[in-house]
């Protein structure tokens, strides 16, 4: 069972990282932008704080259950994410590439991924359905050292899941040759596609 608890959990972490979101972009963006290197710490640094927070999420599963206020206002947290996301993009953008000491370099990648892994208002509302789901279906186990496992495996599959974008916009650059310009101008369009989409979520559905 506990086996089973782990696999579970990197393969639907995994999974919840596929559709396109502020995390996956900004994994992509960092490998651009900064190289393989930068985007591997941004990863690790947010896959680490995902974890811990994941075990919170679960422990706490039921009780997030019956905040349906509180996840409204997290949908409307999105749509500013989304935004800022949207426009630090846009004005990455229209900067020139500056060389910056390797510690800079790492201590920037540090904070980016522990602040997008402390605000990422998608993992509250994905691990309480989810979690709670999981837990009904007893796909996973709750007993210790059940919900530390699942912690770990969370991390593990959004590292993963992260890595392959990161590795895909390292390819998308070096086999179509786009600038640094179009794609962070790309990457902040569907930001602000996004933005837009969870606005129409919010205000129709």
């Amino acid at each position: 069972m506990l086996l089973l608890t782990f696999l579970v959990a990197i393969v639907v972490n995994f999974v919840g990282y596929i559709p396109l979101g502020n995390i996956n972009l900004t994994s992509m963006q960092i490998s651009i932008n900064k190289g393989m290197k930068q985007a591997l710490i941004f990863i690790t640094s947010f896959a680490i704080v995902e974890g811990i927070f994941t075990y919170v999420l679960m422990r706490f599963a039921e009780w997030f259950a019956t905040k349906k206020e509180f996840l409204h206002w997290l949908g409307w947290i999105l749509v500013v994410v989304f935004i800022v996301m949207g426009l630090l993009s846009w004005i990455e953008s229209h900067k020139e590439p500056k060389l910056k000491d390797d510690d800079i370099r790492n201590k920037d990648s540090i904070r980016t991924g522990i602040f997008l892994g402390v605000f990422n208002p998608m993992i509250i509302p994905f691990w309480m359905i989810g979690g709670t789901y999981l837990i009904a279906k007893n796909w996973i186990t709750t007993k210790t050292p059940g919900l530390e496992l699942f912690a770990l495996g969370a991390a593990i599959g959004s590292f993963l899941c992260l890595y392959l974008f990161a590795h895909f916009a390292q390819y998308i650059q070096n086999r179509f040759s786009f600038s640094n310009k179009i794609i962070n101008r790309s990457i902040a369009l569907v930001f602000f596609a996004l933005a837009i989409f969870q606005t129409c979520k919010e205000l129709f559905f």
